[in-house]
This record gives C-alpha cells, sequence and structure tokens, in this order.
C-alpha cells in the first residue's frame, strides 16, 4: 500500500512563496508521472503543474513562470516551489503519482494567500 504525505501549505502573504513536498511510503513501480494539482471553494480542480519520469515538465497557464515543479528520486518525492503568490492561488493543492496501471493521490494541504 502506498501513502502520499504532503507538506508545506500554510498562510503566507501575497507575493511571497512557499515549497510543498510530497512523500511516497514506498516506491511505486514504474512511475512515469508525477503532478500537483490545486481546488478552491466552488472550483473545478486544476492541474498545477507535472513532471514526467524524463524530467519533461508542463504547468498551467496561470502559473506564468512563478512555480517550479521538481522531483527527488532518493526521497521519492516530488516539489513545487511557489513564488510572487496571488490570493487567486488560494486552493487545497494534492498530490498526484502515476504509472501506466495505477494511480496516487495524497490527502491535500492548504494553501492561503492572504491579500
Amino acid at each position: 500500500q502506498v501513502q502520499l504525505v504532503e507538506s508545506g501549505g500554510g498562510l503566507v502573504q501575497a507575493g511571497g512563496s512557499l515549497r510543498l513536498s510530497c512523500v511516497a511510503s514506498r516506491d511505486i513501480f514504474g512511475v512515469n508521472k508525477m503532478a500537483w494539482y490545486r481546488q478552491a471553494p466552488g472550483k473545478q480542480r486544476e492541474l498545477v503543474a507535472a513532471i514526467t519520469s524524463g524530467g519533461t515538465t508542463s504547468y498551467g497557464d496561470f502559473v506564468k513562470g512563478r512555480f517550479t515543479i521538481s522531483r527527488d528520486n532518493a526521497r521519492r518525492a516530488v516539489n513545487l516551489q511557489m513564488n510572487s503568490l496571488k490570493s487567486e492561488d488560494t486552493a487545497v493543492y494534492s498530490c498526484n503519482m502515476n504509472s501506466l496501471s495505477r494511480s496516487y493521490w495524497g490527502q491535500g494541504t492548504q494553501v492561503t494567500v492572504s491579500s
């Protein structure tokens, strides 16, 4: 059984930074993509950033160069560095790791950006 544990969320002022981390409790066989999603109250869940096993990254258009996703294979982790945060970034951020056969999700961590 694999569990994903997220950390790093909290309250930050607009313009500030946060670093989110997601660590898997054990290796995921054949993992090919890791990603961060977010969901604000009353809104649809959306993709924030993703990274493949080959290191290719992709980001939602709303990021505009502010966020950086990275992997730490030694810790079975995926991280999200968030800079220049805006109030619109307030949401629950969830970690996702995928293989061809299975998808794993964390419980989410709250990010609140005050204006």
